[in-house]
């Protein structure tokens, strides 16, 4: 396919200044998973099980699908626009400057914000091991995070690296463990099997009207994926790794979670997980491990470390593409001797260390806003990146020229969802107020320039 460079009058930047391309590919793969895999999964999960029932893996598996689609769109893109940058770049080639600018802005406030999120609960995590106030431990792991990110990109890859494993291992170590459990390998007369699936009202206790409206609150679990298309400009051997992993990738962190989730329903009736504490700790419990719960903490704690350490990259390198095309202060765009986009990086944690403040200063309205408007801001992206695709008429086979439509069409049905659900509702809303104010601050700069 032809490379697209320029359409709707607007060009992509293929001569912003060079990032230094020391990731590896072990590093690059372990990056997107640590996006991934994080407290949604080991602790947020428990909500969505409480509210659905042992349906709730249905929830995962569209909310997947969803996820699938877009990522392989994604790689179709990649393929077609190598030298963009940041995916949100796709948007302005496909549709024009107002969206590359709406999508590269939303999708830094989304990972910013997650910077002060995430940092809060590590400092909530280790508070329970040290005595001190949560806030100060939050800005002691945030300054962590933010050195790990200054030193290097190679060192960012290296922590990112080693979180991501733990975390894939723990995993892996829990599907085995409870799959011989559930399946009474070595234990065979206390094997649950699969009763559990049915034995409380049923598979979907709720109706499947909560399974489908399940999917708006598990999707954002499964965000991050496309963290691979900013790691793979600083790697090594970056030609074709977002469309070779983009896809792959998010197919078997699928199946982490929809293995995961399934083990957890069939060990734990249901009723008795707890929202807001861990399901994983619950079902090994069940299972007799000792420990259960502390080694879950570890495991959280480093899913949320591995989490802010992305999350700091990723809100830096987008900021920085946003001011390689003009759309943000130039000083942004500068890069230190180690190739490192330092200022990016200091402006980004500068918003991740307000946060941490607001919640303190401010949980209920200034903190609880800034969390809300982040809610939906991320389907606004994946569906302005989408729609840019079809646009450009980039992807070939059924799969990708009608999984494009299909990806829209369930992405509108999630927001739609999002407005139905009285717990959700506030979040779409403060979401619109964000894209508001960023299409305004468009106008602004087009009508100043």
């Amino acid at each position: 396919m032809a490379e697209l460079t320029e359409t709707n009058e607007v060009t992509v930047v293929a001569d912003m200044p060079a990032l230094a391309k020391s990731l590896k590919r072990r590093h690059v793969t372990m990056i997107t998973l640590g996006g991934v895999i994080g407290a949604g999964l080991f602790v947020g999960s428990s909500a969505a099980i409480a509210t659905i029932g042992p349906a709730v893996i249905v929830s995962y598996a569209l909310a997947g699908a969803i996820v699938l689609l877009v990522m392989r769109v994604i790689a179709a893109l990649a393929v077609a626009l190598p030298k963009a940058g940041a995916f949100t770049e796709y948007a302005r080639a496909g549709i024009g400057r107002w969206a590359g600018f709406s999508a590269g802005w939303l999708y830094w406030y989304f990972w910013a914000i997650v910077i002060g999120i995430e940092a809060i609960a590590g400092a909530a995590i280790i508070a329970q091991w040290v005595d001190l106030p949560t806030w100060i431990i939050g800005l002691a792991v945030m300054l962590l995070m933010t050195g790990s990110n200054l030193l290097s990109t190679r060192s960012f890859g290296e922590f990112e690296f080693w979180f991501s494993t733990i975390k894939v291992v723990a995993i892996v170590l829990f599907i085995v463990v409870c799959a011989a459990f559930v399946f009474g390998v070595g234990n065979g007369a206390a094997a649950p099997g699969l009763a559990n699936l049915t034995a409380d009202g049923g598979f979907a206790p709720m109706g499947w009207g909560a399974v489908m409206a399940g999917v708006t609150a598990v999707i954002f679990a499964l965000v991050g994926a496309e963290i691979v298309t900013m790691a793979a400009a600083e790697a090594e051997d970056s030609a074709d790794l977002v469309a070779r992993m983009a896809s792959t990738l998010i197919l078997r962190i699928s199946i982490f979670y929809i293995g995961a989730i399934f083990l957890i329903v069939c060990i734990v009736p249901w009723r008795n997980v707890v929202a807001g504490q861990s399901p994983f700790a619950a079902a090994l419990a069940v299972v007799g491990v000792p420990g259960a719960a502390f080694m879950m903490n570890l495991v959280v704690l480093v899913a949320v470390l591995s989490c802010l350490n992305s999350a700091i990259y990723v809100a830096s390198r987008a900021l920085f593409t946003l001011a390689a095309n003009g759309d943000a202060p130039r000083w942004s765009v500068k890069i230190d001797k180690r190739g490192v986009p330092a200022r990016s990086i200091l402006a980004c944690t500068a918003v991740g260390f307000a946060s941490v403040v607001a919640s303190v200063l401010s949980p209920g309205v200034v903190f609880a806003f800034l969390v809300n408007a982040s809610g939906a801001i991320i389907i606004f992206v994946y569906m302005l990146t989408v729609i840019a695709a079809i646009r450009l008429k980039v992807g070939t086979g059924p799969l990708l020229r009608w999984g494009r439509h299909v990806a829209v069409a369930a992405m509108l049905a999630v927001l739609v969802a999002m407005g139905a659900t009285p717990e959700l509702a506030v979040q779409l809303w403060a979401s619109l107020g964000c894209l508001a104010v960023v299409l305004a601050a468009h106008w602004l700069t087009r009508r100043r320039a």
